[in-house]
């Protein structure tokens, strides 16, 4: 949970997430993981402050009941949130057409504001892929010595050349942009600490909840 909701974050330099145990600095060890896993295709960077705005989400566009997480890259939290939760709500809610299921950034220090970066430089498929990708491997760029080299490895994965990393990671509108978000979700729906789920632009529930517990929030939506 960060302390000060409204403070800029664009300096990388290492944060009290990074001060974990490193279990995986070295940047071969990164190359291993990557290679196991499925191709991003090569896809269409965009840094702008409209992609940046781009409401990302799965589901039916229309569903009677909007989830909206605001979730940060670095966030503990949210990665088990993620790789434990989320694939059953995937399953039997938003593949049902029961939710949709919007992601937000909300990042918590200058590490996860670049995570977010390289992700919302990207179009929608390639995205949600490269979502996936850096909360199950979180361990394996958070805890290395240099992280956004490590960032940048997962770029390149995804198509993403070095200059084309390097520019989105200086594009100062274009972060100013990502913060934009986090502020809005602060005024606008009190949001402290991640990852946070708002119901329909209204009831806001947040914590790592195992499925049964997500559920319970939306009964009073009809799920």
């Amino acid at each position: 949970m960060m302390n000060n909701a409204k403070t800029p974050l664009f300096h990388p330099a290492p944060n009290a997430v990074q001060t974990r145990r490193r279990f995986l600095a070295q940047g071969a060890a990164t190359s291993l993981l990557i290679a196991g896993l499925p191709v991003i295709a090569q896809a269409r960077v965009e840094a702008s402050a409209e992609r940046a705005a781009e409401i990302r989400f799965l589901g039916k566009a229309d569903a009677a009941v909007t989830v909206a997480e605001y979730f940060s890259m670095t966030c503990g939290h949210c990665g088990r949130f993620h790789r434990n939760t989320f694939p059953q709500v995937k399953t039997d809610l938003i593949d049902t057409g029961l939710i949709r299921f919007e992601m937000h950034p909300f990042p918590l220090d200058g590490l996860a504001l670049r995570a977010h970066a390289l992700c919302r430089a990207l179009p929608t498929d390639s995205y949600f892929k490269m979502v996936d990708v850096l909360l199950d491997k979180q361990e394996s760029w958070i805890g290395a010595a240099d992280p956004v080299a490590e960032l940048k490895k997962f770029a390149k994965f995804a198509g993403i050349s070095s200059g084309a990393f390097d520019e989105i990671m200086l594009n100062r509108s274009y972060l100013e942009a990502i913060v934009q978000i986090r502020q809005d979700a602060v005024s606008q729906h009190q949001i402290s600490s991640t990852p946070s789920f708002v119901v329909n632009g209204d009831k806001a529930f947040s914590g790592a909840l195992s499925f049964d517990e997500f559920l319970a929030e939306l009964n009073a939506f009809g799920i």
